[in-house]
């Protein structure tokens, strides 16, 4: 018997070879061992009866487990997932199941096993010294975990998008030969990388950015994009997509007529007590499945009904089909990473990005097997696989608007866009100075972030907590940060707030994920684009925002700013302010690392008198011309989610329309993409 064994709580070593700590990675995962405890009462006189009323209960601080109480009457085997080079301890007690408190009584005094006592792979036994069930015994035995992590760790590309990557690139060639009448083919790494940007903006981004798409294919560009990435509303256009393996090759008017039918109906039925009984019959099997489910997930369930009006079998893992053959970009859905209860969106955010290949996070370089998002990971080992979600749930996570704070709402009624520009600022200057020895912080972290009296306290659970705030496992927990994370080039790229500089107060320390819409922050999904190993040469940047056409735009400069990344400088003319155009191109010769990005914002500039570039429109065809983008008074507002058939037709040919008109811009652009790829004409880095 084993017990009362000194124990002393010591820092892991550390572990060499690429296995457990991957080259350019910010974590570290530690070695896993194994503990298996089967309980023998067969020796026991105690009767049945009794032992239903005690519970055994085993603790081992610091694993996956942590703690496992069972009724000794029905307990047979426990498993701990515990660090191998930490100096742990099992432990135990018996208490009666009839009683609150502990029933010391029962024992000569509590069971202590150190682990490091047990040789790897033989089995030990340990007497419990219980007085009521005497010759009941724990079979000990330790082994180790396999060395393959589940995570992958680091800020590379995984080894399936680097496929998709050369496949996609024979597409994009021959595109391009075609597009820009190129006497010869271009040799791989000849081909430019060439994105989509999307925005949010609810039904309205979905229906502009289906116009976009059939515009791109008209002209015969929409095989020249290699990325395709977005947010909030333009996701579910994107999802809808890539439904269909070969959407990009067939005609989209199919996919826009089912749009247009769900767009135009009313959402009433989704409300019905006959939809409200199935929402809640799949969020049961959704938690039995192990899911944790929340009003996000109602939501999600809701959305998918009124763009669809049934259930779509549909997970991301399954859009890889659509990228076998490189045959449509990749896509790149994009979140917002929060915390729960201590701090306002604008002043804690991580980007998540979610791909068919991959989900994870672009700050910390940590990312997992799409198909395993949600289920349940320790020191990057998979514990508890759960069933992937169908892709109307991660639909509600893109476009979660519910999981805000009353900081988040103040913050959008009185903010502008001179707030929003002194914000970033703000966070360049901090960015500037060494956190640990700035001395000062700004106004959010010395209020929130430091302890204070009870009533603070309570303030501020008020002012930062999110009633309806999502979840998903976290898996990143048990992951530790290198000692020198912050000097980590490309975690340092993505931080910009002081809890960066605090390791206990980012997420890997967080027991869940509370993921957000992106456009909380910044309604742009430009991070996805400057990922290493990425390296774009031409970004369409599609904006489908209502207020000033550059300002979304602007936000994202500043932004990209303060993170170091190479980002074209801006400076629209004010005539270009003031009536902007359908397409504008920004390209920075100073900076030949920057992509070279066309710009397109929501306007009616030129359609409201052409039915077709170039086609004048006759008085008649006048008013089909006429489409109101005004804040005020426009049907096409964030939160309706009902069209008239005119709108929808009206908004769709708009965007159709703006692409078309831009042609001669956009092959400009592509030659200009072209010419990146040049030897010597852009600074060396990360290839794609």
């Amino acid at each position: 018997m084993i017990r009362n064994f000194p124990f002393k709580v010591t820092s892991p070593t550390s572990i060499t070879g690429k296995t457990w700590e991957q080259s350019r990675a910010l974590h570290v995962a530690r070695e896993l061992s194994r503990l298996d405890v089967q309980l023998d009462s067969t020796g026991s006189t105690a009767v049945a009866a009794d032992q239903d009323e005690l519970e055994l209960e085993l603790v081992l601080k610091g694993s996956y487990e942590d703690t496992q109480t069972r009724a000794l009457g029905t307990a047979s085997a426990f498993r701990f997932h515990y660090v191998a080079a930490q100096e742990a301890e099992l432990s135990g007690c018996l208490r009666s199941s009839n009683s609150s408190g502990w029933n010391s009584g029962n024992l000569a005094e509590p069971l202590t096993v150190p682990l490091r006592s047990l040789a790897m792979g033989k089995e030990v036994t340990v007497d419990i010294p219980a007085a009521n069930a005497p010759g009941v015994k724990l079979q000990l035995k330790a082994e180790s975990c396999p060395k393959e992590l589940a995570v992958h760790l680091g800020f590379d590309l995984c080894e399936e998008e680097k496929a998709f990557l050369s496949r996609r690139k024979q597409v994009v060639a021959k595109a391009l030969k075609q597009a820009l009448q190129l006497d010869r083919d271009l040799q791989e790494d000849e081909v430019p990388v060439v994105g989509i940007m999307a925005t949010g903006g609810g039904a309205r981004a979905m229906t502009s950015l289906y116009g976009h798409l059939l515009a791109l294919q008209k002209l015969g560009l929409l095989d020249c994009v290699t990325y395709f990435s977005g947010i909030s509303g333009s996701t579910w256009t994107m999802a809808h997509l890539y439904g269909d393996p070969e959407w990009s090759q067939r005609d989209l008017k199919g996919a826009i007529r089912h749009a247009r039918e769900h767009m135009v109906k009313s959402k009433l039925e989704a409300f019905s007590p006959e939809r409200l009984a199935s929402y809640h019959q799949e969020l049961e099997q959704r938690a039995e499945q192990g899911h944790p489910t929340t009003f996000v997930d109602l939501w999600g369930l809701v959305l998918e009904f009124m763009l669809h009006g049934q259930v779509m079998d549909q997970k991301l893992s399954g859009q890889r089909a659509a990228l076998e053959r490189g045959q449509n970009p990749l896509p790149l859905y994009l979140s917002l990473n929060v915390k729960e209860n201590s701090l306002q969106t604008l002043d804690f955010k991580e980007w998540v990005e979610f791909s068919p290949y991959e989900t994870g996070f672009l700050k910390y370089g940590a990312f997992v097997p799409s198909e395993l998002f949600g289920s349940e990971f320790f020191m990057g080992q998979l514990m508890k696989r759960v069933p992937e979600s169908r892709i109307c749930f991660l639909e509600g996570i893109w476009s979660n608007i519910f999981s805000l704070n009353l900081l988040d709402a103040w913050y959008d009624l009185t903010s502008s866009s001179d707030a929003w520009k002194q914000h970033i600022k703000d966070k360049i200057r901090n960015l500037e100075e060494p956190p640990a020895s700035s001395g000062t912080s700004s106004w959010p972290e010395a209020l929130w972030l430091q302890p204070g009296t009870a009533l603070a306290q309570t303030f501020k659970g008020f002012l930062t907590s999110r009633p309806l705030y999502q979840r998903s496992s976290n898996f990143l927990r048990g992951l530790q940060l290198h000692q020198d994370y912050c000097a980590q080039k490309d975690f340092s790229t993505w931080a910009d707030c002081q809890v960066d500089s605090s390791p206990g107060q980012l997420t890997p320390q967080e027991p869940q994920l509370c993921l957000v819409d992106a456009g909380y922050f910044l309604n742009t999904s430009c991070p996805s684009m400057f990922r290493p190993g990425r390296r774009l040469d031409l970004i369409l940047s599609f904006d489908y925002s209502l207020s000033s056409p550059f300002e979304v735009l602007q936000q994202t400069e500043l932004d990209c700013r303060a993170r170091g990344l190479p980002f074209p400088c801006l400076e629209p003319v004010p005539q270009d302010q003031h009536q902007p155009r359908e397409c504008h191109l920004f390209s920075d010769p100073t900076r030949p690392d920057a992509p070279v990005l066309l710009h397109f914002p929501l306007v009616n500039a030129s359609f409201k008198d052409h039915s077709a570039p170039g086609v004048q429109r006759s008085p008649e065809e006048l008013p089909a011309g006429q489409v109101d983008l005004s804040r005020v008074t426009s049907p096409y507002s964030m939160f309706n989610m009902t069209y008239k058939e005119e709108d929808f037709d009206r908004l769709l040919q708009l965007s159709d329309y703006n692409i078309r008109n831009s042609r001669g811009t956009i092959l400009q652009a592509l030659r200009t993409a072209l010419k990146h790829r040049a030897p010597g004409a852009r600074p060396p880095g990360p290839q794609t």
